[in-house]
């Protein structure tokens, strides 16, 4: 027994020590994979236990003004790690068909690895996409589907920057990060209210544009099983296995989603929708508006295409999984 322990022990020293990349293990939380593994067992917890809890005898929070703030510096954020990942690779002459790591202090090589760091850090930022929901009370929006997939992402990505800092897998954050800079913009104009749901008529084909991103993310990922490249076997399949997870996923919910909205359509009078006015300006009962609760029935069949993070959705049909 002693000796078991004893070599796993030693598997995971020469794992860290002689196997991961030398140029990120001073980094903040890169030393061990011990601090990311607390932080989202924690924000585990906290989702599915201490939020609610805690919530319990409360009323919802009014956090429209939050919400825009935070998409918006959402949507900047994005923006940045996108033109880094551009700049520090894909623009300068990464090859789409195979793409090692370089592992040398070159500073492109090292802006990579910076970027890699910053898209690392942008998935603790997500936490409070699921901290927003259980202040407003959206516990559906809080399954545990969506706690495993912002909570498995860190650390996935703690161990990509770990052990291989750029290179051919980092076209998976690189379309990520395009996909979230439209997605955090559409909850940002949702936050603003119901009054900008004519503005939000896109939102069936954001999610087709993220089903095709996962799509793009297998093609890449999986040629490696057919060329030569060097570049970790490994971490291809890991990230190729990621674009399967989610696209069946987001197939599900589309299918789920937009074949609900055909058949409600069809179910209605005229086609015709009461419009919600869910501004501060509305009269409230108990913090409630008014004229939502009376037309709630219309509100849910018409506004079902909904947001997450927003003012404007059917809470029964919401769903954030990316």
């Amino acid at each position: 027994m002693t000796s078991i322990v004893g070599n796993i022990i030693h598997g995971y020293r020469d794992l860290m020590d002689n196997k991961s990349d030398p140029r990120v293990n001073s980094w903040a939380m890169m030393s061990s994979p011990i601090p990311t593994l607390v932080i989202c067992l924690s924000y585990a917890y906290f989702s599915k236990v201490i939020g609610p809890r805690i919530m319990e005898n409360r009323k919802p929070f009014d956090l429209r003004r939050i919400l825009v703030v935070y998409n918006l510096i959402q949507t900047l954020f994005s923006m940045w790690i996108f033109y880094e990942y551009l700049m520090s690779g894909w623009a300068k002459g990464y090859s789409f068909r195979c793409q090692p790591v370089d592992y040398t202090n070159n500073p492109l090589a090292m802006r990579m690895a910076n970027t890699c760091w910053w898209y690392y850090f942008s998935k603790f930022t997500e936490f409070f996409d699921t901290i927003f929901f259980i202040l407003r009370k959206k516990y559906a929006q809080v399954s545990t589907l969506h706690v495993i997939h912002h909570g498995v992402m860190p650390f996935s990505v703690w161990m990509g920057l770990k052990f291989a800092p750029g290179g051919h897998s980092t076209f998976f954050a690189l379309l990520n990060t395009f996909v979230h800079i439209i997605m955090y913009f559409y909850y940002m104009l949702a936050a603003m209210g119901s009054e900008y749901q004519k503005y939000l008529w896109w939102k069936k084909y954001l999610t087709s544009f993220q089903m095709l991103q996962f799509v793009a993310i297998m093609a890449h990922q999986f040629q490696l099983l057919f060329i030569e490249c060097d570049y970790p076997r490994t971490f291809m399949i890991w990230i190729g296995l990621h674009g399967v997870l989610f696209l069946g996923l987001f197939s599900d919910f589309y299918t789920e989603k937009y074949g609900k909205d055909v058949r409600r359509k069809g179910n209605k009078n005229n086609g015709a929708c009461m419009p919600i006015d869910d501004s501060d300006s509305n009269p409230k009962t108990n913090g409630v508006s008014t004229y939502t609760t009376i037309y709630n029935k219309e509100y849910n069949s018409c506004y079902s295409n909904g947001t997450n993070n927003g003012y404007v959705a059917n809470n029964n049909t919401e769903k954030k999984l990316a």
